[in-house]
């Protein structure tokens, strides 16, 4: 059992300093010397936990982004009253600036999506699998809400989901390099708009 701890002590911990290699040099311009150096292995080590980069960056995928991705966008929907608030809180504290923001992940999921898009389908896969959670999460919110009466009945919730995600996707990449607070002030505005046109709006007494 200790051993089994410290191993994935040992795994976490790899993946995290994985992650931030990748993120600021990119998986393909990142070599096996480059990791070994900073993480300060032998090539011996390393492969005793992972059979190569590739196993090592699904590694990565799986314990760290998944994780972090759904902590902050699917887990804050599940016991929700009324899903539009939730998501549209959700959303803005994703996008809330700040050195320490755990939704670097968001940007890294975003960037590695467009890195890997048709030149690794299996890891491709493992990142399409994270928005595939998220949106299956966020259409069975959408829809419970359609039930509860806080979302209009004519909703498609399935396009709702779609459109909600790809607009998240496309700020994160615009605010990938800019301090621009007007930036996420507008969206979040829009979102409201939009949110506001989907709801369920109850009829005057």
């Amino acid at each position: 059992m200790q051993m089994t701890l410290k191993r994935r002590e040992t795994m976490h911990r790899l993946c995290g300093k994985g992650l931030e290699i990748f993120n600021e040099k990119g998986y393909y311009n990142t070599s096996l010397d480059d990791i070994l150096n900073e993480l300060s292995l032998s090539k011996g080590a390393f492969y005793h936990h992972f059979k190569s980069k590739e196993d090592y960056f699904i590694n990565i995928v799986q314990n760290l982004i998944v994780q972090k991705v759904y902590a902050l966008l699917v887990e804050p929907l599940n016991n929700c009253e009324d899903p539009l608030p939730a998501i549209l809180e959700s959303l803005e504290n994703a996008l809330e600036p700040g050195k320490k923001n755990e939704m670097a992940y968001g940007f890294m999921l975003n960037d590695f999506l467009t890195e890997f898009n048709k030149r690794n389908e299996e890891i491709s896969n493992h990142l399409k699998s994270i928005l595939s959670v998220w949106e299956v999460n966020l259409v069975s919110v959408l829809k419970r809400g359609k039930v509860d009466g806080h979302i209009a009945r004519h909703v498609d919730c399935e396009g709702a989901a779609t459109y909600i995600i790809a607009s998240f996707l496309g700020m994160r990449s615009l605010m990938m390099d800019s301090t621009n607070g007007q930036l996420k002030y507008q969206y979040i505005q829009q979102l409201k708009q939009y949110f506001n046109a989907i709801a369920a709006h109850k009829a005057a007494a």
